[in-house]
């Protein structure tokens, strides 16, 4: 209830700044409401001020109240001036407005968790999940540690983007490809296809295709990793299980391919 005062000063009207704090609106937005007629002052001080009576104070609290449902301005003149107006049909229909933005937001929030998990732990899969998609040779503790070696660049953030909207099939289509991909590879070296070959440089171009299903992989980056195939122990291993000598195979068509493009493989860094 209002104090004596505060019926004294909705007497004689309140000032901009006044009704500004009272409602906790501000007074760009009064100015606004009083310029489209929305909410006027219906008095004016001798030196021109605005003045807001005890009913233009009513009708702002309306304006406040509806506002904050979320009907526009429009709808909201139309609520308080069209004595026609279906004030019931207006709330109802903002309701299910408001329903299904819950509904996206809460779909949003699903969204954040996964992507918080997936920059956290990388694969949003069980280990047994893993183990039957990857193959009984994949180490569950690899993502993990990708996280700690890779987890402030640029290529983890696009890695476990991708990775949050994947679920067991995405990933196994993932899988898949990887697999066709070694053994064409492998095929590669056994038919003898040399290095800069039309046919090597078709899986070099595959390779960064199937490669991009983790992170889009530049030509000087895909460099760096046939460095890293033939001279990383684990990624040595695989590639030699496929085939011996593979890694060491796939280092120099990755290096052809990238000279026929201009680089020069022995100065590539990863950009």
């Amino acid at each position: 209830m209002p104090d004596a005062a505060d019926a004294s000063e909705e007497a004689d009207g309140l000032t901009v700044g006044q009704v500004s704090k009272r409602l906790g609106v501000t007074v760009r937005a009064l100015h606004h409401w009083d310029e489209i007629g929305l909410a006027r002052p219906s008095l004016r001080t001798a030196a021109g001020y605005r003045l807001y009576t005890a009913g233009d104070l009513e009708r702002l609290h309306r304006v406040v109240v509806y506002r904050e449902i979320g009907l526009g301005l429009d709808r909201i003149r139309a609520v308080l001036d069209d004595s026609a107006a279906d004030v019931p049909g207006a709330l109802r229909a903002q309701r299910a407005r408001v329903a299904e933005r819950i509904d996206r937001l809460q779909q949003l929030g699903v969204g954040l968790d996964r992507m918080i998990e997936a920059h956290e732990r990388g694969l949003l899969l069980t280990a047994e999940q893993q183990a039957e998609i990857f193959g009984p040779r994949w180490n569950p503790d690899w993502p993990a540690q990708a996280r700690q070696r890779y987890g402030d660049t640029t290529q983890w953030a696009q890695y476990v983007e991708r990775s949050a909207s994947r679920g067991p099939a995405e990933w196994q289509a993932v899988s898949d490809a990887v697999a066709r991909l070694d053994r064409a590879l492998g095929d590669a070296m056994d038919a003898g296809v040399t290095p800069g070959s039309p046919e090597a440089n078709h899986l070099v171009e595959r390779h960064r295709e199937v490669f991009a299903s983790y992170f889009p992989l530049t030509r000087e980056m895909q460099v760096c990793l046939g460095r890293m195939f033939e001279d990383d122990p684990g990624f040595a291993a695989h590639y030699d299980g496929i085939r011996a000598g593979l890694a060491a195979w796939f280092r120099r068509v990755i290096d052809a391919s990238a000279r026929a493009h201009g680089l020069d493989p022995d100065t590539a860094t990863w950009r």
